[in-house]
């Protein structure tokens, strides 16, 4: 799976009869510009979650869809990417004795009150 953003629906009315009337978009994967199918709805400056290969064909609606890039989902909150510094880094990884815990969930939650 990959994180793509959507720069804008690409229209294509001359197809070959397989691609169907499906919706696709341009999305954008790092400096790369990629058009995939849309099987969910999203609209431009969404961030989604794309599927290649045959998951990409199954998800477009049948293993024999010509697609290598489906949109399978619309991300809810992505935050704008920025450096990573080696601090977060560890601290992400579990590495540093911080109060956060780790950010994969690693810590159980605490009570707050009597049971």
């Amino acid at each position: 799976m990959k994180i793509c953003q959507v720069e804008r629906p690409l229209v294509a009315t001359n197809r070959i009869a397989m691609m169907e009337h499906k919706h696709l978009q341009v999305v954008i994967d790092g400096s790369s510009k990629l058009v995939a199918v849309d099987a969910v709805g999203a609209k431009p400056g969404d961030w989604v979650i794309c599927v290649g290969s045959s998951a990409a064909r199954e998800a477009a609606g049948s293993k024999g869809y010509p697609s290598d890039l489906t949109i399978v989902g619309i991300i809810d909150h992505w935050p704008p990417q920025t450096p990573v510094d080696a601090a977060s880094k560890a601290s992400w990884n579990g590495e540093t004795g911080g109060s956060g815990g780790t950010a994969g969930g690693g810590s159980e939650p605490q009570s707050t009150g009597s049971g």
